[in-house]
């Protein structure tokens, strides 16, 4: 395997097969396609989180893989592009962002390690490009100051962002709070276009039977991991709106929630002339975010341990596996119970997972957003405190996942000798 250097090149072997690009840690990964004038043919040729494939290039996660051969017709570059998975956080003070190129069967390439960045937000990593009648890889470290938006324009993208009235007039209000700004997002302005139709078809802010905002969400590929809306009737502009939301200290702090990075907005007339209103904020779901979650869930259950006067729980890899796999179930099967379908227990879940405790038990809930949230209500409720307060049990598992009717699922399994 090759150590690059910025500048650096690798000829990639006629037998190299899909190349997978890999960044791990706090980022998004995207990539570029563009012909020989280094720009793209269309939006189509953006591949990141709310956009995960094209021809030839599929995001999963940190890994981007390339088929070369199912390119675009024309396409002669792929340019890999990596920035904060939060957008708040410059790439300064994270860690170095790592990049490594493997073939076909796994077989290393190639791997990558920029200077550290300083103030930029967006590096160009590395490219991919053709040359004669093979392909190349370019080792790069490009550093931009203007987000994923001044790239995007570089690379011939039309980005209207900047004209989007909403945005600006929300990113003004948290800039005066000192949050930081929001993106506009495609995929939740859809989700929320869909949710406010129905609304104002209805006449009525209540939930709609069938599919609910946070399942439009993720039907739309983004992922999340906390979520939070606004439904509201009346106002006749952004500004109105906004006004509005302001007007409420538990709505004005979602405005100004600092962990709520990604916006989409939707407005829809009723046949009365009312108009109705979604806004839909979100934190957007990394891997590193999720183990921050549960570790967060992990430590506030301790917290209540100790006050107790208990011994804090260890974290169990099994009834975590068993724990996000019940979360994962209940959203995707539609169910909300600690049986599954087929009559399944938490401690059948726990042994299937590779766990040997003796004693078992299982707290789970829908809809907080949160882990302070989810670990007091739990704590409100006399069953599910009498788990977290067993003095039995010595380890804990922790599941999350979005998307669910309800927006959050969460699952506690918890494991002891009895």
């Amino acid at each position: 395997m090759l150590d690059l250097v910025p500048g650096g090149n690798l000829t990639l072997p006629d037998a190299a097969g899909p190349l997978a690009l890999r960044v791990p840690g706090p980022f998004d990964l995207s990539v570029l396609i563009t012909g020989d004038g280094g720009q793209v043919s269309g939006d189509g040729d953006f591949v990141f989180y709310n956009q995960p494939s094209a021809p030839g290039a599929t995001l999963r996660g940190d890994t981007v893989t390339l088929d070369m051969g199912r390119l675009r017709a024309g396409a002669s570059r792929v340019t890999v592009v990596v920035s904060p998975a939060d957008p708040a956080v410059p790439l300064g003070r994270l860690p170095v962002p790592a990049l490594s190129v493997t073939g076909s069967a796994g077989r290393s390439l190639a791997r990558f390690t920029p200077p550290r960045p300083t103030h930029e937000t967006v590096l160009l990593l590395a490219e991919v490009y053709r040359r004669g009648g093979g392909w190349k890889l370019r080792a790069l470290g490009q550093g931009y100051a203007d987000g994923l938006a001044g790239i995007a324009r570089d690379f011939g993208i039309a980005v209207t962002e900047d004209d989007d009235p909403f945005t600006a007039l929300v990113n003004a209000e948290r800039a005066r709070s000192g949050a930081p700004p929001v993106t506009p997002d495609p995929a939740l302005t859809a989700a929320a276009e869909a949710h406010c139709a129905g609304m104002a078809a209805r006449g009525s802010l209540g939930p709609a039977p069938g599919t609910s905002l946070y399942q439009r969400i993720t039907d739309r590929g983004h992922r999340y991991l906390t979520v939070a809306e606004h439904l509201v009737s009346g106002p006749r502009t952004e500004a109105d709106f906004l006004t509005y939301c302001l007007g409420d200290p538990r709505t004005a702090a979602t405005v100004r929630d600092p962990a709520l990075t990604r916006v989409g907005l939707a407005h829809a007339p009723a046949p009365g002339g009312d108009i109705f209103w979604t806004a839909v904020w979100t934190r957007p779901l990394t891997p590193d975010g999720l183990t921050a979650v549960t570790a967060e869930v992990l430590a506030r259950t301790n917290a209540e341990r100790r006050a107790a006067g208990l011994r804090p729980l260890s974290p169990d890899p099994h009834l975590t596996t068993a724990a996000q796999s019940h979360s994962d179930a209940m959203v995707t099967r539609g169910f909300y119970s600690h049986t599954s379908p087929e009559g399944r227990q938490p401690w059948d879940r726990a042994r299937s997972a590779g766990s040997g405790h003796r004693a078992v038990g299982e707290n789970i809930a829908c809809g907080q957003r949160s882990a302070a949230e989810v670990v007091q209500g739990w704590m409100n409720s006399p069953g599910h405190r009498a788990n977290i307060l067993t003095p039995g049990f010595t380890h804990l598992g922790v599941g999350l996942r979005d998307g669910g009717e309800l927006a959050l699922y969460w699952t506690q399994l918890f494991g002891g000798s009895g």
